[in-house]
């Protein structure tokens, strides 16, 4: 059957046909975020009981204001390759919720990272071409609550390895010998707890990573050659800290809660606005020009 003789017996279906291929770019990011309603049911909750830390919303938001600021640069025809792996992916997060016959269902995190994985194809296929990718898919995994499972899985090893740096650095001024993820200085026992893993500053490292490559539109390759530099200022940062704070108390002179945290947040400003400075450095490599 021709396209002429479909229009002739069929008008309304092919002007449906018409309707939906007009619909604009927005319109389509909005069906297909509804498509993944049962991701954002289960990450509102996992934030809501505090199973997990609230920082993904800010990845959201960045992917947000992305699509915001190019919304009059947005494709009008999507590139259909981008098209198809947010449909497979977005297939492949229903059934991986609900099981296929005899497989169980994956765990909701696998789920959930399918279904953000569908999200930044979408954005792909609408998004101009000089976007780079790798930042987009870095922001939707970090837009999953995640942070109590790098936690649970990575937290100790980051914890020894964090500890024995520190020996390493206090051996000089103090009597120093590491058990575990504990230091014992000058006979006192430090311990290094969950907070001083650098979880979370290794969550803002990548965040700022991926926020700045996309300022900057710096290209994929510039961006991935760049990640082994974001993740050793993120570990030299926290062993930093926490060798600053373990002499400080090693000596008496332990500071109050909210100096902590200040440190804290001072060492972590300071790790960002090297990632940062490190994603827009020029060497040569970047492509396209800074967005205004």
């Amino acid at each position: 059957m021709t396209p002429t003789s479909l229009a002739t017996r069929h008008p309304r279906l092919f002007e449906a046909g018409i309707r939906l291929d007009r619909l604009p770019a927005l319109a389509w990011l909005a069906l297909q975020a509804a498509a993944l309603a049962p991701t954002w049911t289960w990450m509102a909750r996992r934030m809501l009981d505090r199973s997990d830390d609230p920082l993904g919303l800010l990845a959201i938001a960045a992917l947000a204001l992305l699509v915001f600021t190019l919304r009059h640069g947005l494709r009008a025809a999507p590139r259909l390759g981008w098209l198809a792996l947010a449909a497979l992916a977005t297939l492949a997060a229903t059934l991986g919720r609900t099981g296929i016959g005899p497989v169980p269902p994956l765990p909701p995190l696998a789920a959930a990272l399918l279904a953000m994985a569908a999200l930044a194809c979408a954005l792909l296929a609408f998004l101009p071409s000089e976007v780079p990718a790798t930042p987009v898919a870095g922001l939707a995994v970090l837009a999953l609550p995640l942070l109590s499972s790098l936690q649970f899985y990575a937290g100790y090893p980051l914890r020894v390895v964090t500890a024995e740096a520190s020996r390493w650095l206090l051996a000089p001024g103090f009597e120093v010998a590491r058990e575990g993820s504990s230091l014992w200085i000058d006979g006192r026992l430090v311990i290094v707890d969950a907070p001083c893993s650098g979880v979370q500053m290794a969550w803002f490292g990548y965040f700022t990573a991926c926020v700045v490559a996309l300022w900057a539109l710096r290209d994929d390759r510039a961006f991935l050659a760049r990640l082994p530099a974001v993740g050793l200022l993120v570990l030299a940062g926290n062993i930093v800290r926490n060798s600053l704070l373990v002499a400080l108390e090693a000596a008496g002179r332990a500071p109050p809660p909210w100096l902590h945290d200040a440190f804290g947040l001072a060492l972590l400003a300071a790790v960002c606005g090297g990632i940062a400075w490190v994603m827009n450095h020029s060497r040569g490599d970047r492509h396209g020009h800074r967005r205004a």
